[in-house]
């Protein structure tokens, strides 16, 4: 082994003589690192030649942009910081869409960045850019490597910023640097970061119990933090001592189990009504591991739900975080575990559980029946040849409990947050507020890495598809079970959807005019499947699933039954000046 290899050279103290690309290699070992992501490339081929016997997996990708969403959804699976590398220039700055996805989703991931070789730097050498000054913005932090010396010590600090800050970091590596000697020591990660955060405040925790104790309507918003922390449990029992309603954060629908009798679903984008209903009674609300992001607390289905009067106690591990769009009553800087864990334990001292307040429990149960009912009643409208509601309720029932279901950006992919329903966390990983097109297959790679006995599916739009569907070529190659749904309705749905109700159906750059994906799928060397009938999905997902293969289902679906705009904030009716295109004004329309 490598490690004994090490041990058996020349030592200086607690150091040893390595190469750079060995310190820092054994720095991944240190920090539990099994797959790395990328393309092969000369910049960090000396590197690269150690990782099979180091025991890291190195995961070649057919685009650089798939790396990072792998590794994003390897992570919020995992709980292991993901690491994706390339070559200098072109191949890392092909991960900017992905990186950028994955600091917003707060995903912790190290980036290494090979760059233009000490020597040559500021000449415009082949494939050189300044990577630096291009992540800045999109990550939390840039490394730079100034020394072959620092190679460990940098990867460290690059480590410890991305788990502390919870989002990417990039180390930068001038390509000259993984040569040489030095002598360095390779240290556990016990010994230069620190994981546990504490409650916070505990005049702050006493104050939020009070605040909950005296409240009438108190409402629980559950986040991914929650998730991270593993703090459902405790969660729930706050929940269940004071009879708490439990939301979930815009496309969390993972943070609380929706088979809980408190629970009511998600908020945000074609989210939950019952949720929504519940929020706007709220006059208290504990949002627990969630950043209350401007467009996941956005009015939808013209219920403007988030309440305006309420009091929020808002616990967030980033102190960035707190009150950032929404002032707070009581601000709790604390992992979400911990101070939810404080919170219940001044509870259970303070205030009696109350007796289960069957009113308010009878009022969720209403209020979700309902909302299912009217869920159903949207999906049996028939469509042609189906309706895309039908096909995601279908998909929903017939996949195992344990399924881990990734989502894309869209309208169907979007209408998904009304249907999808877990009981265990770590589920669903989705392309969140970032919003690009083309995350969900590779995100459903990575996810199927960190957890390979679990089903895997990714809900994908055709025009998504259009941006993904290579990495079928990755999973067949690497033996990734996973199975793509493509609602293929033949165009940009939610863009679609913009031009029907603002532009007057002219549809511009909206139409999608493509290949077979099944037989695509087909000649890459995975199972592809058609299906035009509702009553087909669930025979077809129960065949894919029992085969352990990668599949791809290409669900044909209604183009005309589309869900409401997607940024309907952010649109307004058009309005022309000029007389060459006055016959374009709203005002114009019918006449």
């Amino acid at each position: 082994m490598v490690k004994q290899q090490y041990a058996e050279s020349k030592q200086v103290g607690n150091k040893m003589k390595m190469t750079p690309s060995e310190a820092i290699v054994e720095t991944l070992v240190a920090e539990n690192v099994k797959e790395v992501y990328g393309i092969v490339g000369s910049a960090f081929m000396d590197m690269l030649d150690l990782f099979p016997t180091a025991g890291i997996r190195f995961l070649p990708v057919r685009h650089e942009q798939s790396a990072a969403h792998m590794a994003d959804a390897y992570t919020r699976v995992s709980g292991v910081a993901g690491v994706v590398i390339g070559q200098n220039g072109p191949g890392i700055t092909n991960m900017v869409t992905s990186v950028a996805a994955a600091n917003q989703a707060h995903t912790p991931m190290v980036v290494i960045s090979p760059s233009a070789g000490t020597p040559t730097i500021g000449w415009d050498g082949f494939q050189e850019a300044d990577q630096v000054s291009i992540f800045q913005s999109i990550t939390k932090e840039t490394v730079r490597v100034t020394h072959k010396s620092r190679v460990a010590d940098c990867l460290r600090t690059a480590f410890r910023i991305a788990y502390a800050e919870r989002g990417p970091v990039l180390y930068d590596i001038p390509r000259d640097l993984f040569y040489g000697e030095l002598e360095d020591q390779i240290l556990s990660p016990r010994q230069y970061r620190v994981d546990k955060r504490g409650n916070g405040d505990p005049a702050a925790i006493s104050d939020a119990v009070t605040l909950l104790q005296q409240a009438e309507n108190p409402v629980i918003l559950s986040g991914r933090g929650v998730v991270d922390a593993d703090a459902v449990d405790v969660v729930s029992k706050i929940a269940e001592h004071l009879t708490i309603p439990v939301a979930v954060s815009y496309m969390h629908n993972d943070a609380f189990p929706a088979d809980h009798p408190l629970a009511v679903g998600p908020i945000g984008y074609m989210g939950s009504k019952a949720a929504m209903y519940t929020l706007q009674e709220a006059d208290v609300v504990l949002a627990i591991g969630t950043r209350l992001s401007v467009f996941g607390t956005l009015p939808c289905y013209d219920i403007d739900y988030f309440p305006k009067q309420a009091k929020i106690i808002q616990v967030d591990i980033n102190p960035r975080n707190i009150a950032r769009t929404h002032p707070v009553e009581i601000g709790i800087i604390g992992d979400a575990k911990s101070s939810a864990e404080a919170i219940y334990e001044q509870l259970e001292k303070s205030v009696p559980k109350r007796k289960s307040n069957d009113e308010r429990l009878t009022a969720v149960s209403k209020r979700k029946q309902d909302w299912e009912q009217e869920l159903i009643d949207l999906a049996m409208v028939e469509g042609e040849p189906i309706n895309p509601r039908r096909a995601l309720l279908e998909l929903t029932k017939a996949l195992p409990e344990n399924t881990i279901i990734s989502t894309d950006i869209g309208n169907v992919s979007s209408t998904a947050n009304a249907y999808l329903k877990f009981t265990q966390t770590r589920r669903h990983i989705a392309a969140l507020t970032f919003g690009n097109t083309g995350f969900a297959y590779p995100a459903a790679l990575g996810a199927q890495l960190a957890e390979p006995s679990s089903p895997v599916v990714a809900i994908i739009g055709d025009g998504a598809w259009g941006m993904s569907l290579h990495e079928v070529s990755t999973a067949v190659e690497q033996n990734i079970p996973v199975v793509a749904c493509v609602f293929n309705n033949k165009s940009w749905a939610a863009e679609k959807k913009n031009q029907v109700d603002y532009y007057d159906n002219r549809f511009i750059g909206s139409d999608i005019e493509a290949p077979d994906f099944t037989e695509v799928a087909k000649s890459m060397g995975a199972l592809g499947y058609t299906i035009e009938q509702p009553e087909a999905i669930a025979e077809v997902v129960n065949h894919v699933l029992q085969q352990r293969k990668p599949a791809v289902l290409n669900i044909m679906v209604d183009g005309t039954q589309l869900a409401p705009p997607f940024r309907k904030d952010a649109l307004k009716m058009p309005t022309r000046l000029l007389d060459k295109y006055k016959h374009l004004d709203y005002e114009t329309w019918g006449k």
